[in-house]
């Protein structure tokens, strides 16, 4: 027990003893004060804030007083007073008071220097702490212009000038490669010297600085772009520009920027971009007056400017006057005198002049024409009035010189153009009549003798008859009429002495001509001389006449054939027929193996002549059709062995086109088409097997080949059938089209008007009838209804139409109306008609005299006459010529 007491004694001893130790240790603490930051040199760059504190290190803060700061000059620095903006250095407590802050807005050069801060502690001990301020300036870009711009070809300082305390150095780096001064590069204090700028020197450059003593280290980016001075393209010494028009001009320049543009006119020294009419483009350099005056004509300067320089360029501006023809006369000259046309014109210079033929393009030349030499050209030229005078001087001149003459004035700024005449003076002329036949007439018709002469000025007409003058003779049976510049005689030829001649005497101040005019009798035509068969069918013959010989102005008007079988005795009843003299002679609708005589006349405007050229022919029995002819014009005609070949425009189809052949006695009922695709081979025409395609059809003159195929030949069969057979086939070789080469055919072709009309009307006639059967089937109304209650009637109520209507009921049954359909047609009312007769059966030869269908023209003895008139034969019906009628 007495040991564990000893123990716990001597640990109390020792805490006590440490307690004490350190009591006694901060007993003896020495005051101070601590300045913070702590280092006692504080370098800031000049334009920085900065904040120092001053804290007292003493073991009772209570006792410390009077904590200030002050500068080297040892002058208190003052807090900042209420409501004051913050000076440049002063004080502030913080901390509750138990510390002092010296603030620095914004450091300066002359603010470096040492700074106190002190105090009293237990009023007897004064404190104190120093700080050093040091200042130094940072990298300042004095004058470095991010873009700078170089003139090509000049020497040029990339600017880059740096202010730092202490001294910075400067190196240069483009492109991010350090540039060293030598050559055309050399490093100054102002910047970067480049010498003989080009544009290879466009691009980035670097100016770096450092200082070395703050390690501080700054870049500039600088971007280099070299500009070229302005040059304008040599304007040309003179331009001209027409009164009264637009002008343009565009004055060319480079440069880099591009430049600027400004047109300066000399005597006003104006910008004419601020005159009216004027228009200038800036960018373009285009000069636009919208109408030329007399006050544009001056000298002007283009001008092209841009940051690099100025360039300018002079020309003159001539304005021009249009030439105007001002005089230039019609004249009148005899003939085989001199013509002089006199043209004056005016215009800026004055203008040339020549003169041509009006309607032609050749223009005489100045002097002596090589074509003519009857024909000289000079000018006069004033050039004070700016006036031209030219003189077309024509010599012994003649008929064919009358006419228009252009005058042509001609300058740069235009032409201008006016029409002249020349009016030739000759005695009268008949010229125009010596080709006229004599005049005709008969049976005492007034004759009409027109006489007028071709004369300068106009001729006077006298008539002589017998070498005496008709107006002194008063005879009832001739008098003059007068209509302006021509004279007629009428004649009456009661007596046969007038049929004579008679003298057309015409007179002007230049001279007088005499011309003879006859007036004969006119007679029928003579006989016809010869008429023979061409071409004969078992209906038609085609005759070649010979008409007779007729006298100039009297011709044949037309040709006549009187014909009749060539036992009727009687001409009286025979048919006639006329053609125009042009027209095919063709006797048609005659009866096969029949005999007939012909008989031809001529007629003319006095009556038809005496029938003669008798002929007799007979008329073959009925047969096939004669062979069509193909309407294709043949790239290769035909010979003996080879067939004619015609070319398609298309590569798939091909339209066959023909003439309706002669059907010798019976009506041709079908066309039968063969074609077939192959090739010749050593002349020998060879088919592709099964590829032959043949089709019937009714009576056409067109057949459309379908499903061809492209450069391929084929052979085409064309044969014409009636009641006899088939005739002769018509051959033709076809080569369509290849298929690139296609002509495209249009075949859905825009509905004429009169299409239009009749789709139009057929469908409302449509519509009616369906309306129609609609009544009928709901209210037992309409036409359909009333047909329908008619057949219901008794056959006492029904009259020769209605029954004439039954018969035809089979045929168009009306179940919706009589509510019963017709089982059983009833028996044809008509008689059938007669069979058909098969291909290739024979006609009895009793049958043979007399055609199967008969028209009722040959059976009734129709009189008709043709026409030709170039494209087609028009068939008229008449009466008999010979009896009363006239062609």
């Amino acid at each position: 027990m007495a040991s564990g007491r000893v123990k716990m004694n001597s640990a109390s001893i020792t805490i006590l003893c440490w307690i004490t130790i350190l009591g006694l240790v901060q007993c003896q603490k020495i005051p101070s004060l601590q300045i913070m930051p702590a280092a006692s040199v504080q370098r800031k760059p000049v334009g920085n804030s900065l904040l120092l504190t001053c804290r007292p290190d003493v073991p009772d803060s209570t006792l410390i007083s009077d904590l200030r700061w002050s500068d080297s000059r040892n002058m208190t620095i003052p807090p900042k007073a209420a409501g004051q903006s913050s000076p440049p250095i002063y004080t502030e407590s913080i901390a509750g008071g138990q510390a002092l802050a010296l603030l620095f807005n914004s450091l300066q050069e002359s603010m470096a220097g040492v700074y106190y801060c002190a105090a009293s502690y237990s009023v007897t001990e004064q404190l104190a702490a120093s700080v050093l301020v040091e200042t130094y300036v940072a990298i300042t870009w004095k004058d470095a212009p991010e873009d700078q711009r170089p003139i090509l070809g000049e020497d040029y300082i990339v600017r880059c000038e740096v202010y730092a305390n202490p001294p910075a150095t400067v190196d240069w780096l483009r492109d991010g490669d350090p540039i060293k001064s030598s050559g055309r590069y050399v490093i100054e204090n102002r910047g970067l010297l480049i010498r003989n700028v080009s544009e290879n020197d466009d691009g980035l450059y670097t100016c770096r600085a450092a200082v070395i003593s703050t390690g501080e280290l700054a870049k500039r980016v600088i971007r280099v772009e070299v500009q070229i001075k302005p040059e304008v393209q040599q304007l040309p010494p003179v331009l001209n520009a027409v009164e009264g028009q637009s002008f343009s001009y565009m004055c060319n320049a480079t440069g880099k920027p591009v430049p600027e543009f400004q047109w300066i006119k000399k005597s006003t020294q104006q910008n004419v971009a601020d005159i009216d009419r004027f228009t200038v483009n800036a960018l373009t350099g285009q000069l636009d007056i919208s109408r030329v005056t007399q006050e544009d004509h001056d000298t002007y300067t283009c001008v092209a400017k841009n940051a690099a320089g100025i360039s300018e360029s002079t020309t003159k501006l001539n304005v021009l006057i249009r030439p105007k023809i001002i005089e230039f006369m019609n004249i009148t000259v005899p003939e085989n005198g001199e013509a002089v046309l006199a043209c004056r014109a005016f215009g800026r210079p004055p203008p040339e002049i020549t003169f041509r033929r009006y309607g032609t393009t050749e223009e005489y030349s100045v002097g002596l024409q090589v074509s003519d030499d009857r024909i000289v050209l000079d000018m006069q030229v004033n050039n004070e009035r700016s006036e031209t005078t030219g003189n077309l001087r024509i010599s012994q001149l003649n008929k064919s010189d009358d006419g228009l003459y252009d005058c042509i004035a001609r300058n740069p700024g235009d032409v201008a153009y006016k029409v002249g005449h020349i009016t030739v003076e000759y005695k009268p002329n008949f010229d125009h009549l010596k080709a006229l036949p004599p005049v005709y007439t008969w049976e005492q018709r007034p004759a009409n003798l027109s006489c007028f002469a071709q004369a300068i000025p106009n001729a006077t007409i006298e008539w002589r008859w017998n070498d005496r003058r008709v107006s002194d003779l008063y005879d009832i049976n001739m008098q003059i009429e007068t209509h302006g510049f021509r004279s007629d005689l009428i004649i009456i030829p009661r007596e046969h002495r007038y049929y004579t001649s008679y003298k057309c005497v015409a007179t002007n101040r230049l001279g007088t001509e005499e011309h003879i005019m006859e007036l004969r009798e006119a007679r029928i035509p003579e006989a016809v001389a010869q008429a023979k068969p061409r071409s004969v069918s078992a209906t038609s013959i085609t005759f070649d006449v010979m008409p007779p010989a007729f006298e100039k102005g009297l011709p044949i008007t037309a040709m006549s054939v009187q014909y009749k079988e060539e036992f009727n005795p009687d001409w009286n009843n025979a048919i006639n027929r006329t053609w125009s003299p042009d027209s095919p002679y063709i006797v048609e609708g005659l009866k096969p193996q029949t005999s007939y005589s012909f008989r031809f006349s001529a007629r003319n405007v006095v009556g038809l002549g005496p029938w003669s050229a008798y002929v007799v022919h007979s008329t073959p029995k009925r047969s096939e059709p004669e062979t069509p002819k193909t309407l294709h014009t043949p790239i290769q005609e035909a010979d003996e062995e080879d067939d004619a070949i015609v070319a398609s425009p298309y590569a798939d189809h091909f339209e066959l086109r023909w003439n309706v052949p002669v059907d010798n006695g019976e009506p041709i009922n079908m066309y039968r088409v063969k074609y077939c695709p192959g090739s010749k081979i050593n002349g020998v025409w060879t088919e592709l097997e099964g590829a032959c395609l043949v089709d019937d059809i009714p009576t056409a003159s067109h057949y459309e080949m379908h499903d061809l195929q492209a450069d391929t030949y084929y052979r085409i069969e064309l044969m014409a059938h009636n009641a006899i057979g088939f005739s002769r086939p018509a051959h033709l070789l076809l080569k369509t089209a290849r298929g690139i080469d296609v002509v495209l055919r249009v075949d859905d072709r825009a509905l004429s008007s009169a299409a239009v009309i009749g789709i139009v009307v057929g469908c409302v006639l449509l519509l009616l009838l369906v309306i129609d059967i609609l009544c009928c089937l709901i209210g037992n109304l309409g036409l359909l209804a009333t047909m329908c209650r008619r057949t219901k009637r008794s056959p006492s109520d029904l009259g020769d139409e209605e029954k004439l209507g039954s018969l035809y009921g089979w045929r168009f049954p009306l179940p919706y109306c009589s509510g019963s359909l017709i089982k059983e047609r009833p028996p044809s009312p008509s008689p059938l008609p007669p069979p058909i007769v098969k291909l290739g059966a024979t006609t009895p030869m009793e049958d043979e005299k007399q055609p199967l269908n008969t028209s009722p023209d040959v059976g009734g003895k129709m009189n008709s006459s043709v026409e030709f008139d170039g494209r087609g034969v028009q068939i008229r019906s008449g009466e008999i010529i010979g009896k009363n009628s006239a062609v």
